[in-house]
């Protein structure tokens, strides 16, 4: 899997991404650890590039990148991302598009160096709480 991370952005993400991080490609869905977003209008409609100290086992796919970023995505995610994958600035956001057009206008950079995971009760309670308030 391929992303070209156009330019603009890469100036976007130059003073908040360190050169040569740990990334991930996931969705910020609720669906996994990374995520507390609840609610079935997220779901495949909302995406997050997240920093992180060391690589998560769960995700095996490498995304080949033109800015030196170690990123990956889980397997489960590929489904959502078709040819021409990229990340360009739009709107003075990041934007995650593909030939399809655009998955997410508004991608957000969330750094998980320094977080301590929430327990899935903890994880539960954080989902209803917002769940009604984004659908």
């Amino acid at each position: 899997m391929k992303i070209n991370i156009k330019d603009d952005a890469q100036k976007y993400l130059a003073d908040k991404i360190p050169a040569g991080s740990t990334m991930i490609l996931t969705t910020d869905d609720g669906s996994n650890k990374y995520s507390s977003l609840g609610g079935s209008c997220a779901i495949g409609d909302k995406f997050q590039l997240v920093i992180l100290n060391e690589n998560d086992p769960k995700y095996t796919v490498p995304i080949e990148n033109n800015a030196g970023y170690k990123l990956a995505t889980e397997p489960q995610y590929t489904d959502f991302f078709t040819a021409g994958l990229n990340i360009s600035l739009w709107h003075n956001a990041l934007a995650l598009k593909d030939n399809s057009g655009i998955l997410d206008g508004a991608l957000s950079v969330v750094d998980w160096r320094n977080v301590k995971p929430e327990t899935a009760e903890e994880r539960r309670a954080k989902m209803e709480k917002l769940g009604d308030q984004i659908c």
